[in-house]
């Protein structure tokens, strides 16, 4: 069951450029409820990273990853996913739930209202230009403004590993919106900085003594076996969805376990 739980997580997760994190969390939380907020992100996160490594090398197949960025927002997300691996330890679970089932509704309006062609207006300030040619032969034209991305990024960092939702469901949103990215541009780099972000985190959970095979491991990899054929699909999936159609999945999926997890804290 863990198996094809993480089958559909990986394919939605990758096909929003999310990692499936934030969908695993919540749902984790509702199955476990004796665990900890600090096990089940430590579970959760080790899964995401799995799934962006799977993801990110369809993605690289498909020549969709901008590197020079996603190396530069990686390194800036590095602390912050440190930091919020360790601070998750002090939080109760009630007032995890509560923090989380908030975090995805606001996160589910703001994609639901981005405007459609948010993503083709260039950003504001100093940018770098950037020209992707995919394996398909699509071009992609856009600028970054490196500086404000590598900031948003720092703050991506804690707050996903403190969720446990590796970031992506975070840095698509404003990678598309703020940031100038074409929406499967950004989908393909998150998954790529998602490596880094998770991978530090479920490191730092590892040495931390949360993520033993008592506490999550053998769940981290059951649900790992089906996430990674998964990823797969869901990068294949994205070449049949325009960008605000994927913003559209992203958006209602996360509404839906908002309220949810919301009546969960409450209960």
């Amino acid at each position: 069951m863990l198996a094809l739980l993480g089958l559909a997580v990986g394919t939605f997760g990758t096909l929003v450029g999310a990692g499936g994190g934030f969908i695993l969390t919540p749902v984790l939380l509702i199955v476990y409820p004796e665990l900890t907020p600090a096990q089940i992100t430590s579970i959760s996160l080790l899964v995401v990273f799995f799934n962006a490594l799977s993801g990110s090398l369809a993605y690289a197949r498909m020549r969709r990853i901008d590197y020079r960025s996603g190396l530069r927002f990686a390194a800036a997300a590095i602390p912050g996913s440190i930091l919020g691996a360790l601070a998750v330890h002090l939080v109760p679970r009630h007032v995890f739930d509560a923090i989380m089932a908030a975090v995805l509704a606001i996160l589910s309006v703001a994609v639901i209202r981005l405007r459609p062609h948010a993503e083709r207006s260039v950003p504001r300030g100093t940018t770098t230009a950037r020209e992707l040619i995919d394996a398909h032969g699509e071009v992609y034209r856009y600028r970054v403004p490196l500086t404000r991305g590598t900031v948003y990024s720092a703050g991506v960092g804690f707050l996903s590993s403190f969720l446990g939702i590796g970031g992506g469901v975070i840095h698509v949103p404003l990678m598309a919106g703020a940031l100038g990215f074409p929406t499967h541009i950004a989908t393909a780099t998150s998954h790529f900085v998602l490596v880094w972000m998770s991978g530090t985190a479920s490191a730092t959970h590892l040495l931390g003594g949360t993520l033993t095979v008592g506490h999550g491991l053998r769940r981290a990899l059951a649900l790992s076996v089906g996430v990674l054929p998964g990823a797969q699909l869901g990068a294949r999936l994205s070449r049949r969805f325009t960008g605000p159609t994927i913003r559209k999945f992203l958006g209602v999926a996360l509404l839906g376990l908002a309220v949810r997890l919301l009546i969960s804290a409450i209960a």
